[in-house]
Formats: structure tokens, C-alpha cells, sequence
């Protein structure tokens, strides 16, 4: 299945940046949009996790199809990702 193949494909390029600065654009709805950075924590078999340089430390988890269908777009710091 095509969609499982690339779904796959983001894990695996996001298992490569683990631990490496984060620039995280995601669409809240009604025209709200997130917008941090962070550092890639952890990476499960349906979701990422990204903690924020904020005073809390807060960690806050997406899914790869997020990023699939563009709801949450990532930027690294290191490359042009």
C-alpha cells in the first residue's frame, strides 16, 4: 500500500534527525497555526515526540500521518529538510 510506504519512509527520516533541533509549523484549525522549536525526542511505530524549549519543558506527540497530509510541516536546523 502506497500510503503505509510513505507513512514508513517519514519514520525512517525522522528516526535519522532523533535528538537534532526542530522547527515545528502545525495548522490548529480556524486558521490558528503552532509554531516552535524543539528538539526530536522519540520516535514510536505511530507517533514522534518533540520537546519544546519552553520554562515547562513540554512534550508534545504528532502522528506521521500528520505530517503526511501536511497538518504539522517540520524544519531541521541542520539540513534543508
Amino acid at each position: 500500500m502506497v500510503q503505509k510506504a510513505q507513512i514508513q519512509a517519514i519514520r525512517e527520516k525522522l528516526d535519522s534527525h532523533l535528538g537534532e533541533r526542530v522547527r515545528v509549523r502545525a495548522n490548529e484549525g480556524r486558521r490558528r497555526v503552532f509554531e516552535r522549536e524543539g528538539i526530536l525526542e522519540k520516535t514510536y511505530p505511530s507517533i514522534f515526540v518533540i520537546r519544546f524549549d519552553d520554562e515547562e519543558s513540554v512534550c508534545v506527540s504528532w502522528s506521521y500521518v500528520d505530517v503526511l497530509t501536511d497538518s504539522v510541516e517540520l524544519e531541521f536546523a541542520a539540513s534543508d529538510d
